[in-house]
């Protein structure tokens, strides 16, 4: 096996796409619209490499295919194709490897080691894509200069056993990231940051401490959420998440951070029609520099309350009123689908 980060001359040449989905080839991949043998199937796509790598039938689902390529650089990227390239060697790291890919893809907490792990490979907690790499460690490898994502590859990918097994000797490159991480859990432990939950609508509402972004306090220019620690806490299929700002709030409403991915283990996320609440919230709204809308520039992200620059502002509402109308919504759009769940089954019985 041998991988080539992809390129427009691969196009045509038959090759195991790994992670991510082109064209002309065997799919490996969670990513929406994969082609991924069903026998493979996996959360992960570092799992579904290593279901492919301990299959007995490896030969037949490969079709005898030696190139690998991968078409964007991130934690899962990585791993998922190490794992193709070791063989059955990486078997014996499987319960490093995925939990390490969980992190990277999905902000999920399994153990310290497999965030810090993904931290030093991708070099941040966030589900979103990011223009350019920012890993930790393919920097650190190329003596401190920017690298592209090939370059990222061709760094890396040597480093990957020794950083699963040996993250503690990576600390310089994930020790910030880390601290950003272990703050937000702490925040939750105490209580400072909190988590409701709306059972009955499937709603995580989450209040997030101001003092968790320091003295200076949440500023939308500069501080993501807090992904890792709102994965580990909410149980909802919406996130809520409500910021003190400026005197006011800042919001945003996500799904979870699975929910991007084609997954067998972690159930599927509907999307839900969020135009009847935005135009509501934009009617309660006092804060007229800003506007409640729909946002899809991120995997997860669902609608923000943000200027017309797309920067999350300070809104009038409190969590209390958007969460109110949030239910109202989600609890009338399962009403719908129940209702026409309902008819299918009765046109199902009639004609039977």
């Amino acid at each position: 096996m041998r991988f080539e980060y992809y390129h427009d001359g691969l196009s045509d040449v038959p090759k195991l796409s790994v992670d991510g989905t082109v064209e002309n080839a065997v799919h490996l991949s969670h990513w929406q619209g994969n082609r991924t043998p069903r026998s493979l199937r996996a959360d992960t796509s570092t799992e579904i490499a290593l279901n492919l790598v301990g299959s007995p039938q490896r030969d037949e689902l490969t079709q005898g295919i030696k190139l690998v390529t991968n078409n964007h650089f991130d934690t899962d990227g990585v791993l998922s194709v190490w794992t193709v390239l070791a063989g059955a060697r990486a078997l014996d790291l499987r319960d490093k490897l995925i939990p390490a890919a969980e992190a990277g893809d999905f902000s999920e907490y399994t153990n310290e080691s497999a965030i810090r792990a993904s931290l030093a490979i991708q070099g941040a907690d966030s589900p979103i894509p990011t223009n350019g790499v920012s890993s930790p460690l393919a920097r650190h490898l190329a003596g401190g200069a920017d690298v592209d994502e090939r370059r990222a590859y061709e760094l890396v990918l040597p480093e990957v056993e020794r950083v699963l097994t040996r993250t503690d000797v990576y600390e310089p490159l994930w020790r910030e990231g880390w601290a950003g991480i272990a703050s937000a859990l702490e925040s939750f432990a105490r209580g400072a940051s909190r988590v409701e939950e709306d059972a009955e609508a499937h709603l995580s509402i989450v209040t997030l401490a101001p003092e968790l972004y320091g003295a200076a306090g949440f500023k939308p220019t500069r501080h993501a959420a807090p992904y890792t620690a709102i994965s580990r806490h909410a149980r909802g299929e919406v996130y809520l998440i409500a910021t003190p700002f400026a005197g006011g709030w800042a919001y945003r409403v996500d799904y979870p951070y699975y929910s991007w991915a084609v997954t067998v283990v972690r159930p599927p996320v509907v999307r839900r029609n969020f135009a009847p609440l935005v135009a509501r919230l934009n009617e309660l709204e006092r804060n007229e520099d800003a506007r409640w809308k729909p946002d899809t520039g991120e995997l997860t992200s669902a609608l923000k309350f943000t200027d017309a620059g797309g920067v999350l502002q300070a809104s009038s509402l409190t969590p209390d009123v958007v969460a109110k109308e949030m239910r109202g919504v989600l609890l009338e759009g399962a009403a719908k689908v129940s209702s026409r769940a309902g008819d299918a089954s009765g046109a199902i019985a009639r004609e039977a």
